[in-house]
């Protein structure tokens, strides 16, 4: 029998950010990210052709959840991943959509 090595905790901590990650949209914002390395809020609202208030919405959900990191350079805020190892995982969604 394996033993798991992750804590009760820590399983919990990476539900909720799959479960963050679940919506299509923020899936969407999380892989142009991922792509790109960051974005602004107004490159997102651009490359997939959303509302401001949508972007920034989904966006909160993703930061509160540990999915995003926002830095401010200037008037702009720029968003990255938290964890980039999370791109093992959409490359994992993508092989299975192949």
């Amino acid at each position: 029998m394996l033993k798991s090595t992750l804590v009760p905790l820590r399983l919990d901590h990476a539900a909720e950010m799959l479960k963050a990650m679940a919506h299509p949209m923020r899936l969407n914002i999380v892989k142009l990210i991922c792509k790109k390395g960051s974005c602004t809020v107004s490159q997102i609202q651009e490359a997939l052709d959303l509302e401001q208030a949508v972007v920034s919405q989904h966006l909160s959900i993703l930061k509160t959840k540990d999915v995003l990191i926002c830095e401010r350079d200037g008037r702009n805020s720029v968003y990255s991943l938290k964890f980039p190892c999370l791109s093992t995982i959409l490359d994992a969604l993508q092989a299975c959509n192949s």
